[in-house]
């Protein structure tokens, strides 16, 4: 079966949970794994599924997530359905306002539906770190019959409160939403996993079109998909979850849980992120069946210098970006962006380092997030004495430490007169 697949992208996120990283960029542009940002997956999961027809929303502080996007994710040419396209807020509301909500989104946008005409249509967040093959979620929306499919991650019970929750019969079809509920319903024959919604959506064309304008018109609505689309229309659409722990990756061991991570506040980006430089790591990064896809720069390989004993360049279960040169410095359990420069006897210690960063001659560095351009001095001591570090940094309950960098200066062309 042939079918026309649209997607957008809502990548206009905040992320004030992730303050103060998102204090330049919107959070689908915050840098990830040394050399991506977020964005990157949800952009390689549809790319890798085969669906090359993209819209990319965006809103908050979104210069970065362009610039990004223009550097990597043009594609395109002689087949015109084939694009990714950044769209801004259109503001086609009476109010002429800003998304309201994830389908007022979509509503705002409601011309690119109309003008493609797709048979389904995917909605997909921008703020998570997974793979997924989506092709597999369409497979299984078609052979449902389905109006509306949603992918849902099978969740321990106690995480319930955190989550929106879908209630499902055997079958799968949905038949009640749980919005942060503790007793929410558990999953059929699993008395301790609920279905916590991934917030990822297929929809036939026809019935997402009705839908969204129906709650147009509701003055009480958020106009958000799980808290009050989906709800209303039980019992008027076929809707149905898709457990995403049934999702098959190329490349990857059947076997093994599929990776999910919401990396909404600093702590639990800091630890997605020490995920990928672990021994034998839950996310794999090395799938060439499933690339990761991001920006390509014309750097340098990694450089590592001296052998002495006091003064070895050396980086122990931690992964090294392009154009980085460890001078004499060591760096265990940590992940470095790239173009980052370690000095002498400078030791790193559990570290996410974000681009361009230079770290002085016997400084020391613990549980630390740097972020774009920090100059660290000689002999600086971070991550040690947390008291002290509140007073110059921003330190999460945690105690992981995050420091501020300088802008990265933007190069102008020149002209002769």
């Amino acid at each position: 079966m042939q079918l026309k697949v649209l997607a957008f992208v809502l990548a206009g996120g905040e992320g004030t949970r992730l303050y103060p990283l998102t204090r330049e960029r919107a959070k689908p542009a915050v840098p990830f794994g040394g050399k991506y940002r977020i964005v990157d997956f949800v952009l390689s999961n549809l790319v890798n599924s085969g669906i090359l027809s993209i819209y990319v929303l965006i809103q908050f502080r979104s210069q970065s997530l362009l610039q990004h996007l223009s550097d990597g994710w043009q594609f395109g040419g002689i087949l015109k359905s084939e694009f990714l396209v950044p769209v801004p807020a259109q503001m086609r509301t009476e109010g002429k306002e800003w998304y309201r909500g994830t389908a007022d989104a979509i509503h705002q946008n409601i011309n690119l539906i109309e003008q493609s005409r797709p048979d389904i249509v995917v909605v997909f967040g921008a703020d998570h770190i997974y793979r997924m093959n989506i092709r597999a979620m369409i497979e299984y929306h078609e052979q449902k019959r389905a109006h509306v499919t949603v992918a849902a991650l099978p969740t321990d019970k106690k995480f319930a409160k955190d989550f929106g929750v879908i209630e499902v019969t055997n079958s799968g079809r949905i038949i009640g939403f749980h919005e942060k509920q503790a007793d929410a319903p558990t999953m059929p024959g699993d008395p301790d996993r609920v279905y916590a919604s991934m917030g990822n959506y297929v929809f036939s064309t026809e019935m997402l079109l009705k839908i969204i304008e129906e709650d147009q018109h509701d003055p009480d609505s958020s106009h958000d998909f799980g808290k009050d689309i989906l709800p209303k229309a039980i019992g008027r659409a076929e809707l149905f979850a898709y457990n995403f722990n049934t999702n098959p990756i190329p490349g990857e061991d059947p076997d093994k849980a599929p990776y999910w991570r919401d990396v909404g506040t600093l702590d639990a980006f800091y630890e997605a992120n020490m995920d990928i430089r672990a021994i034998s790591p839950e996310l794999n990064l090395f799938n060439r069946q499933w690339p990761l896809r991001t920006a390509s720069y014309p750097d340098p390989p990694a450089k590592f210098a001296f052998d002495e004993e006091d003064r070895r360049g050396q980086a122990i279960d931690s992964v090294i970006s392009g154009g980085c040169i460890i001078s004499g410095g060591q760096i265990r359990d940590s992940v470095l962006g790239r173009n980052v420069y370690v000095h002498a006897r400078a030791e790193i210690d559990a570290c996410v380092i974000f681009d361009n960063c230079d770290i002085g001659r016997n400084a020391k560095l613990r549980h630390c997030i740097l972020q774009k351009n920090v100059r660290i001095p000689e002999d600086s001591i971070i991550g040690f004495d947390l008291e002290e570090d509140k007073k110059r940094y921003h330190v999460t309950e945690s105690g992981i430490v995050v420091i501020d960098g300088k802008r990265t200066p933007m190069q102008l062309s020149t002209i002769i007169v």
